[in-house]
């Protein structure tokens, strides 16, 4: 059997809220819904037309969670992932059906372009979480005066940069510097 190649890639904006579930094994597993639209020309009549395609999104584990958290109706998001197609028996008919849906391998949230979205704060998860917050870095403190005083107090070996202005000129005057490296 041959060996193919199932990636996609979609950007669009949610179509509802995330549907979150575990399965029996504990394992976490998100459904959502991606709204993707385009638009063409008719090139018969001229008009400007458009279309949107609703395309079910499975994410699992870590991912369910960043959609659990991060992800509203309406907030655009790119994803990448592979088609599946699977069928099962419907248990209220007995009909075999099918299903396609994108499995995510991986997601960005985007911004919305809209000011508040950008800069504002993080939406709060729905169920409580702990946080973890980083330590601080904070910039070296230097207690020399000026900027040349740096030098003596990190111990530098060698007088790097060189200033070719200081070296004497060996060539006997005719502006040249030989330089030691």
């Amino acid at each position: 059997m041959s060996r193919g190649y199932n990636r996609v890639v979609l950007m669009g904006n949610l179509a509802r809220d995330p549907d979150v579930r575990h399965t029996p094994n504990k394992q976490k597993v998100a459904r959502i819904t991606v709204a993707v639209g385009r638009q063409w020309k008719n090139k018969v009549t001229g008009e400007l037309q458009s279309q949107t395609d609703f395309i079910p999104v499975v994410a699992w584990s870590n991912l369910a969670d960043l959609c659990d958290r991060f992800l509203r109706k309406g907030k655009p998001v790119l994803v990448e992932g592979r088609i599946q197609v699977r069928d099962y028996e419907d248990t209220k008919t007995g009909a075999r059906k099918w299903a396609t849906e994108v499995i995510a391998d991986n997601m960005v949230l985007l911004p919305s372009g809209r000011r508040e979205d950008e800069y504002g704060e993080i939406p709060a998860p729905r169920a409580p979480q702990q946080s973890y917050q980083a330590p601080k870095a904070q910039p070296p403190q230097y207690q020399g005066g000026d900027v040349g005083s740096l030098r003596e107090d990190i111990d530098f070996e060698e007088d790097f940069p060189l200033d070719f202005s200081e070296m004497q000129d060996s060539t006997g005057g005719d502006g040249e510097v030989d330089v030691p490296f």
